[in-house]
């Protein structure tokens, strides 16, 4: 048995998230998976996964009627990883507009998720990112290699400034559909991506083992 595959896993099932394809993705990358929104499982697991398909607004109501957002905090106040995909990522961030309305996200980092400022919407399909250098979730990928997205919303502007020369930026990585936005974060115990690494193919597989590497 290698190493990797004593790592547990599980996929907060709140409802809100393709949890079987993330299911056997993890499990590809060798990981211990189980699917649950048991509160002790979840706050206990080597890494926590956060999905999300749908509404910023009913993601982050499923989210908290689940006790979602307490656990995400709890795990992260004890540097526990969690990493969020798709809304999963979105709901991280303070707030998000859809049709005009203003939810509250989780708060984790400033910013808000708005509508893609692009002719053709969603954004679906694959696409390129632009990583920074010394990224840990991107490690070991090229850097033409294209990601799954889907979706109509994003957070255009990074919005954290680190101030203290103790603390380490977070890494952003970026990528374009109308407009630059951003495609996913590395900030501590706090991982999350826009597109779909478990859609992704082996570059999606890369990502997911990478972040098993580091539980």
């Amino acid at each position: 048995m290698s190493a990797d595959k004593s790592k547990n896993v599980v996929v907060f099932d709140y409802g809100f998230g393709n949890v079987r394809s993330a299911e056997r993705a993890l499990a590809r990358a060798g990981a211990d998976v189980e699917i649950t929104r048991d509160y002790d499982k979840a706050m206990n697991a080597d890494g926590l996964l956060v999905p999300g398909v749908g509404a910023f607004a009913s993601c982050m109501k499923g989210l908290n009627e689940a006790r979602g957002d307490w656990i995400v905090g709890r795990r992260l106040a004890g540097g526990r990883p969690v990493m969020g995909i798709c809304v999963g990522m979105q709901i991280l961030f303070e707030r998000g507009i859809e049709h005009g309305v203003a939810a509250e996200g989780l708060d984790e980092w400033p910013g808000v998720v708005e509508p893609l400022k692009a002719d053709v919407v969603p954004h679906m399909g694959w696409n390129t990112v632009d990583a920074p250098q010394g990224s840990q979730l991107f490690a070991g990928v090229d850097t033409d290699e294209r990601f799954y997205f889907v979706h109509s919303y994003a957070v255009q502007n990074w919005e954290l400034e680190v101030h203290n020369p103790s603390m380490r930026a977070p890494k952003v990585t970026w990528s374009t559909h109308g407009g630059p936005f951003v495609a996913a974060v590395e900030n501590g115990a706090l991982w999350a991506t826009q597109f779909h690494p478990e859609k992704s193919g082996d570059a999606g597989a890369q990502l997911l083992k990478n972040w098993i590497s580091v539980l």
